[in-house]
């Protein structure tokens, strides 16, 4: 499960570009090395699932988040196109785009935002993923709001 991020508010035109860097490398490069680094073992026992963690900010855009925005929407586009590489293989790759979350991250990046999901609820949506869905199952992205 690919579930490390960071987020920076600040609009585009201000933000420094060490910010963006950090941004997008650590949502959707850390996304992209911790997938590479498990793919070869789960190749070779043809079986497995990826889930990756996006957000709803993925699917929509948030002002002021520029980068997190840009970098969801990557991870979009990889887990789509990482579970086209893998179908023959026998593995699965979804990701999980949550709204609001009850997280340190979410009061940092959107201070006043009034979470209605816990990360239990989250982690019940990956343990569903990871255990019982379906092999059919893959390339999906499921939006969770609360």
């Amino acid at each position: 499960m690919n579930n490390a991020g960071i987020v920076v508010r600040a609009e585009l035109d201000v933000m420094q570009e060490s910010d963006w860097d950090d941004v997008v490398d650590s949502n959707l490069k850390g996304t992209f090395l911790i997938s590479r680094a498990f793919l070869p073992e789960m190749r070779a026992r043809r079986r497995g699932s990826l889930i990756n963690v996006a957000s709803i900010s993925g699917r929509l855009g948030t002002s002021g988040l520029t980068a997190y925005c840009a970098a969801k929407h990557g991870v979009v586009g990889l887990t789509r196109a990482l579970a086209e590489e893998v179908r023959p293989d026998g593995l699965s790759v979804n990701a999980i785009c949550p709204g609001s979350v009850d997280t340190e991250m979410l009061r940092v990046g959107m201070p006043g935002a009034q979470p209605r999901m816990s990360p239990e609820d989250i982690a019940r949506v990956a343990l569903f993923l990871a255990a019982d869905a379906p092999a059919a199952l893959t390339g999906s992205c499921v939006d969770v709001f609360g």
